[in-house]
C-alpha cells in the first residue's frame, strides 16, 4: 500500500530546543495512524508541520511522493483540540456556512449521516454537549471530503459512551477511503481505532509499527504483578511455581495481558498524561 504521506529527517528547533529530531515515517493510504507520546514529546510540533500550520526547521514533508503544496489545503481536514464554534446560530446553519467556504462540499445528508447529526440539526451550537461538538467538528473537518484528516484529542473530556460513539464515526470515515492521522491520550483508544502507531519522547520517534507487533516485539506471556513488584512471566505456570516455591506473598495479585499503556510506560517511563 502507497504512502499517503510521509516526513523525511523531520527537525524542528526553537532556538537551542530541539523539538522534533531528523523523524522519519510514512503513512500508508486509508489506514488509521496514531502519533502518541507524553507532554513535550514532538508530537504537537510533528503534527502541526504536517498539516501546514507550522514550519520545519529542515527535513521534508511529502503527499503523495511529492513536497506539499498550496493546493494541499484543499485535500486536508483539521479537528484541532480547540476550536469555537459561531454561536446563536444551530447546527444545521453552520453547516450551511463552512459548506459554503469550498467550491464542491460533501453533501449535507452524507455529513449528517456520517457524523450522526440528525438529533442535534435545529440546535444552538452553544447548547451542544462535549460529544455533540465533537461530532459536529468532525462533519466541519470532513465537509471539504478531504483525502487525510488529522484528528486532535477528538474524545478528551468525553464520557465512556461519547467516546465510543465517536468512534464508531472515526470508523465510518475510514471506511470511505480517507485516512486518518490521530493523536489521543486514551491507549485503548489507540489499540481500537489505529492500525499503525507512532510513539515519540523527546522529538525522537521511539517504534513505529501495528498495536500488535509492538506488543509481541516488546512482551512474552502476561505481567504479573504484586505490591511493588511487577513480573513478565514468558511461562506463567512457570512462574506462579516460583513464586510459591520461594514462599512469596500473593496478596493482592494480579494477571494483566501487556497492552499498550504497558508500552508506552516501558519506553518512555511515564503515563501518557504526564
Amino acid at each position: 500500500m502507497a504512502d499517503i504521506m510521509s516526513v523525511e529527517f523531520l527537525e524542528k528547533r526553537y532556538g537551542n530546543v530541539q523539538a522534533v529530531d531528523k523523524i522519519s515515517f510514512g503513512i500508508p493510504e486509508g489506514i488509521c495512524f496514531g502519533l502518541l507520546g507524553p507532554n513535550g514529546a514532538g508530537k504537537t510540533t510533528t503534527i502541526e508541520m504536517m498539516e501546514g500550520i507550522t514550519d520545519p526547521t529542515s527535513g521534508q514533508i511529502l503527499f503523495r511522493g511529492r513536497p506539499i503544496e498550496p493546493s494541499f489545503k484543499k485535500k486536508v481536514g483539521i479537528q484541532f483540540q480547540h476550536t469555537s464554534l459561531p454561536e446563536f446560530i444551530t447546527v444545521k446553519e453552520t453547516l450551511q456556512l463552512f459548506s459554503a467556504f469550498y467550491p464542491n462540499p460533501r453533501p449535507m445528508a452524507e455529513l449528517i449521516r456520517l457524523c450522526s447529526l440528525d438529533d442535534i440539526l435545529n440546535r444552538d451550537n452553544q447548547k451542544l454537549s462535549g460529544g455533540q461538538k465533537q461530532r459536529m467538528l468532525l462533519a466541519l473537518a470532513i465537509i471539504p471530503m478531504p483525502e487525510i484528516v488529522f484528528l486532535d484529542e477528538p474524545t478528551t473530556g468525553l464520557d465512556p459512551q461519547a467516546r465510543r460513539n465517536f468512534w464508531d464515526l472515526v470508523r465510518g470515515i475510514k471506511a470511505q477511503g480517507t485516512t486518518v492521522v490521530l493523536t489521543t491520550h486514551y491507549m485503548d483508544e489507540a489499540q481500537v481505532l489505529c492500525d499503525l502507531i507512532g510513539i515519540m519522547d523527546h522529538g525522537h520517534l521511539l517504534e513505529l509499527d501495528t498495536p500488535d507487533h509492538l506488543l509481541s516485539k516488546h512482551f512474552q506471556g502476561a505481567l504479573v504483578r504484586l505490591p511493588g513488584r511487577e513480573i513478565q512471566a514468558e511461562n506463567l505456570d512457570d512462574t506462579m511455581k516460583q513464586l510459591l516455591a520461594e514462599g512469596a506473598d500473593l496478596t493482592g495479585l494480579s494477571i494483566h495481558k501487556p497492552d499498550l499503556e504497558d508500552l508506552f510506560i516501558k519506553l518512555t517511563g511515564s503515563t501518557l498524561r504526564s
